[in-house]
């Protein structure tokens, strides 16, 4: 998969309170067409005006889940980005909310893949829910290894519904 093929020209939403993470994920994203807002006022007014391709959510401070809502209800897909609401809880919230991918800010380098990845598994390239098998390792460290024991039946669920099997993976190969 080439990031920059896939996301050349794509019109990507971009909300985050911090400037240095929106000019961050500008640089970033330098092949796609960006709207960047530090809120969710400014992100709403993107939003009633222009469509995307996807958009980039930070949670807290600019009302991420509110925005997870509306673009759902706009039919963009969103990846969840976040530092302060890095948290097990947080991650199953934004996958029930409809949420593409939640990346941690400390992968933020690697958010062309993610958003390619994204792009792609919603033109049903690929099966929904790969990104968690890039991330799962960075959660098992930062959770503790049985940080899913918790709400072991919303995992069991997420592995039959997204994740890809064995047989997949294979298949690819």
């Amino acid at each position: 998969m080439d990031p920059d093929a896939i996301l050349d020209g794509k019109k990507v939403l971009v909300v985050d309170d911090e400037a240095d993470i929106l000019e961050t994920l500008e640089e970033l994203l330098d092949m796609c067409l960006i709207d960047s807002a530090p809120n969710y006022e400014t992100a709403m007014k993107f939003l009633s005006k222009n469509t995307y391709h996807l958009a980039i959510l930070d949670i807290m401070g600019v009302r991420g889940y509110d925005l997870l809502e509306e673009t759902n209800k706009r039919g963009i897909p969103a990846i969840m980005l976040t530092a302060h609401a890095l948290s097990p809880e947080n991650l199953i919230r934004s996958i029930k909310g409809g949420a593409h991918a939640y990346v941690p800010k400390d992968k933020i380098s690697e958010i062309p893949n993610y958003a390619a990845q994204v792009l792609s598994e919603a033109e049903g390239k690929e099966k929904r829910g790969s990104w968690f098998n890039r991330l799962a390792p960075f959660f098992d460290k930062k959770f503790g290894a049985d940080w899913k024991k918790k709400h072991k039946d919303f995992w069991d669920a997420f592995e039959q519904t997204y994740r890809v099997s064995r047989e997949d993976l294979e298949g690819m190969m």
